[in-house]
């Protein structure tokens, strides 16, 4: 029986990823220091701190895993903190976890979960260590992939590059987006398309099921996009307004959308809390963020979730475990079933 070593299992993709792959046959052990999301998954759960081996070690030894994936992140930005200590999770987690994993014989692949952020938008690598970090959380996501070139690890290692993952159980996006969405307050720049990467997080798992299964020969030691096909992210922004208010997403010229960012940053200002919109953000939404997608899409494959589908199982989640957010409408053109 395959035994895959899950670190963070408790957040967002992991919870997902128990959710598609625990009917397989293969165990699972979650090492995460947060109770898994989903009740069900209590089960696979070691609750142990990664910067801290000895809660960890002797159970990962003794469940003698032959595949691992390592999600354990702190994936919030932090521009006020450096990555040896904001994110030192991300960076010396990792150093732990593959000293750790060089000395499991049974090991067969371990699979590396970086992130886009290892280049910042509009910067496109030439190869997989060409680094243009625009925050701090991606200059730790840098360090945390030289970490584990840097091992001695005896398997064959792939690194993964999820661009923006969505789906059920998100963290930010049911109150940073979707409720915006939900309730009309959101508005999308006017003007040219804007394209960006995005993925629906069951294609991911596609994907890195593919990395993780494919013959070394074609995926070790190399470094992968998890992505759905980039497109103008306006395509997204409307099949969800569709979902949750019936019409497209409502569109605002682009001096007016950073003349309100400019207005947030003073509300940010004067209150001390964030605002949902503000100089940042209008940059963000108006920015192409290009990756090279051509050889991920070729090796790891195109995930079969198509977006209207995705959007559709993502808005029944929504409405499933957030009623009072996310109120079903009276007419909408496209319901949700």
């Amino acid at each position: 029986m395959r035994r895959i070593l899950l670190t963070g299992g408790s957040g967002f993709i992991g919870t997902n990823l128990l959710a598609a792959w625990s009917n397989e046959n293969i165990s699972f052990l979650n090492v995460d220091c947060s109770a898994p999301l989903h009740p069900s998954h209590q089960k696979f759960w070691h609750q142990a701190d990664l910067l801290t081996p000895a809660s960890w070690i002797d159970r990962v030894r003794a469940f003698d895993p032959t595949e691992c994936i390592h999600l354990a992140a702190r994936t919030e930005m932090d521009e006020t903190s450096t990555p040896e200590i904001g994110y030192r999770v991300n960076v010396e987690g990792t150093r732990l976890l593959v000293e750790a994993a060089s000395n499991l014989s049974s090991l067969r692949r371990v699979i590396l979960v970086s992130s886009q952020f290892v280049c910042g938008p509009g910067y496109l690598p030439r190869h997989d260590e060409d680094f243009a970090p625009a925050t701090v959380y991606g200059q730790s996501k840098v360090m945390a992939e030289q970490m584990l070139r840097k091992g001695k690890l005896s398997c064959p290692w792939v690194i993964v590059r999820p661009t923006n993952v969505w789906g059920p159980w998100h963290p930010r996006y049911p109150r940073e987006f979707w409720r915006v969405l939900q309730k009309g307050w959101y508005f999308h720049p006017a003007g040219g398309p804007v394209e960006r990467a995005y993925v629906y997080v069951e294609n991911l798992l596609q994907q890195m099921k593919a990395a993780l299964e494919k013959p070394a020969a074609a995926v070790a030691g190399q470094v992968f996009y998890l992505s759905d096909p980039v497109e103008d992210i306006s395509r997204w922004v409307d099949e969800f307004s569709l979902a949750l208010r019936g019409v497209p997403a409502r569109r605002i010229p682009r001096a007016v959308l950073f003349g309100l960012g400019r207005v947030g940053d003073q509300l940010e200002r004067l209150s001390g809390r964030p605002f949902y919109l503000n100089s940042s953000r209008a940059r963000s939404m108006t920015s192409d963020y290009p990756v090279p997608l051509e050889k991920s899409l070729r090796v790891l494959g195109v995930g079969s979730v198509t977006l209207p589908e995705g959007v559709r199982r993502t808005v029944a989640w929504l409405r499933q475990n957030m009623p009072n957010d996310f109120p079903v409408p009276l007419e909408c053109s496209r319901p949700i079933q």
